[in-house]
């Protein structure tokens, strides 16, 4: 992977010092932010901040903390853990803060949204994507190690599933494992590509549905959603999604997604997820009757390979967090986070 030197200016009064060697920072590209042309308009009490990763390359959080009010009426000995979540291609952290991060902090929970690198307002890489399952789930440990005193809730959606999978099956709870990959209080997973990738859903689809098959590898791979409104909201959105936002949600998407987020023939051939280790974490499996992308066997293969039963959430698309009945996954994901670790 290519690197970019940072070396230390030298002032020009003092020629006799001699110039010190240059220091390199892997994948660095010592840019300001990246600044969205259409950019989301954070809601109230919502902020923007950028954490610093070891490469010196910033990534955008957006940060909504629990409600006072929430936090006055629970019990004394309750301590909500704070809720991270991880989105998945074309997408940001704006995606989250849209409608779950306003809900969930309503219920008391401390929210944070991420913009993985080359995606949404966070730095580049040199690279020509923005990493691989190990590299992202290795920046969100770093999050995570700097920003947390409680264990979160890890949340993925779609492809930012299968990083929080790969985050959780390196998550062996010993002291060295810790340091890598901070203990969790627990992981949801939200139509997320299953353990095994994505090329058994499209397989499936080209036997069964390649109707459905060549359009969502012109949406996706060819990235024609961007341009298709009718294409963009069948992939994303459900049929009674209005087109004023999906024009908008189509618009921020374009701007998200500056560089692919992974080489799909390097992360398939590194499929599927390592199994999972022992321990007692809790996850949840939630997917939408109306996915487009991921269809109900991809649902139960992540399932099983949680030995958990997956909910599916009727009347509700892939971008269960932005669609038209995005409260639903949010309630679902409610009742099972107030029964986490009863």
């Amino acid at each position: 992977m290519a690197v970019l030197a940072s070396i230390h200016p030298i002032a020009l009064l003092r020629p006799k010092i001699p110039t010190p060697k240059p220091t390199f920072r892997p994948n660095a590209q010592l840019l300001r932010p990246h600044k969205m042309r259409v950019p989301f308009k954070l809601k109230d009490q919502q902020n923007r901040i950028f954490h610093e990763l070891p490469s010196g390359l910033q990534m955008e959080v957006i940060v909504q903390k629990g409600s006072a009010k929430s936090a006055e009426s629970m019990a004394a000995n309750v301590e909500r853990p704070p809720l991270l979540f991880v989105h998945g291609s074309y997408h940001a952290a704006w995606s989250w803060a849209e409608h779950w991060l306003p809900f969930f902090s309503a219920s008391g929970f401390d929210c944070y949204a991420i913009s993985l690198l080359g995606q949404g307002e966070s730095d580049a890489p040199s690279a020509s994507v923005a990493g691989t399952l190990q590299t992202h789930a290795s920046d969100i440990a770093d999050f995570i190690h700097t920003s947390f005193s409680i264990p979160p809730v890890l949340l993925g959606h779609s492809f930012g599933g299968l990083i929080v999978q790969y985050y959780i099956a390196n998550s062996k709870y010993d002291d060295f494992s810790e340091r890598l990959f901070p203990r969790l209080t627990g992981a949801v997973l939200v139509c997320s590509v299953p353990p095994s990738g994505n090329s058994g859903l499209v397989k499936r689809y080209l036997f069964t549905k390649p109707i459905a098959a060549f359009k969502v590898t012109l949406s996706l791979a060819a990235k024609a959603f961007q341009t298709s409104l009718p294409l963009c909201k069948e992939t994303f959105f459900s049929a009674t999604m209005e087109d004023r936002l999906v024009s908008r949600y189509q618009e921020l998407m374009k701007e998200s997604s500056r560089m692919p987020l992974f080489d799909l023939r390097k992360l398939n051939a590194s499929l599927p997820v390592p199994s999972l280790p022992k321990s007692c974490m809790e996850v949840l499996v939630l997917g939408a009757s109306d996915d487009f992308i991921v269809d109900a066997e991809g649902l139960n293969e992540t399932g099983r390979f949680y030995s958990v039963t997956p909910i599916c959430i009727q009347g509700v698309a892939h971008d269960m967090m932005l669609d038209c009945s995005w409260q639903k996954g949010a309630d679902a994901i409610l009742t099972w986070l107030n029964c986490l670790g009863s």
